[in-house]
């Protein structure tokens, strides 16, 4: 009865040495994930050049939870379970997706002297909460949506000029992956649009220039 372990251990061994000599591996292979940009289309200016405000503005990556601040792509799919996309990621973590996202709305829409990351000089800073940012199986085919609560803050003082929370939505056309990325696209160009057009209403009402 002794003897047994042993036999067992040296069984064990030989098979290790045996696959590790011919390449193979006991431990099952991960699919490598596809890597998915965020789509955007073409804001329209919402106002002339000459009518352009002076002000620079910067906009700061959002804050998210713990699972949104990665670059899983989260997925709602019964009930208040909460899931990720199997071998599918975004480029880079979503919050840094969305507020390149924002940020090249906010220069197409000419509505500021300057558009850029927080890390630039600037007189006004959007600073924002991404809520949500998932497709959600209570449609089916599933439907896209995107909370982000955002504040307008001044840089000189880091006063509270305005603040606002703004939810998009829009459904997929199937169930694979990129017509599901593709519909985060389309939310987060409508939440682009609305956002460019409450900051120009800001600064029709609270003109800093």
């Amino acid at each position: 009865m002794k003897l047994r372990p042993a036999v067992f251990v040296s069984v064990v061994c030989v098979t290790a040495v045996l696959l590790m000599s011919s390449g193979c591996s006991i431990l099952p292979e991960s699919e490598p994930a596809t890597l998915y940009r965020l789509p955007s289309s073409d804001i329209q200016p919402v106002t002339s050049d000459s009518m352009t405000t002076r002000q620079r503005l910067a906009v700061a990556a959002p804050q998210a939870g713990h699972l949104l601040s990665s670059n899983r792509i989260v997925v709602y799919p019964e009930g208040n379970v909460v899931n990720v996309y199997e071998a599918a990621r975004w480029q880079e973590n979503a919050p840094a997706l969305l507020q390149s996202r924002l940020i090249t709305g906010l220069q197409q829409s000419r509505l500021f002297a300057s558009v850029g990351s927080d890390s630039l000089p600037s007189e006004q800073l959007l600073l924002s909460e991404l809520r949500h940012f998932q497709s959600d199986y209570a449609t089916r085919p599933p439907t896209v949506k995107v909370q982000l609560d955002v504040q307008l803050v001044s840089t000189q003082n880091r006063a509270s000029i305005a603040s606002q929370s703004f939810t998009t939505s829009a459904q997929s056309i199937s169930t694979d992956i990129p017509d599901v990325v593709n519909a985060f696209g389309i939310a987060s160009d409508e939440l682009a649009e609305e956002l460019v057009n409450w900051l120009a209403n800001q600064e029709e009402a609270n003109p800093l220039d």
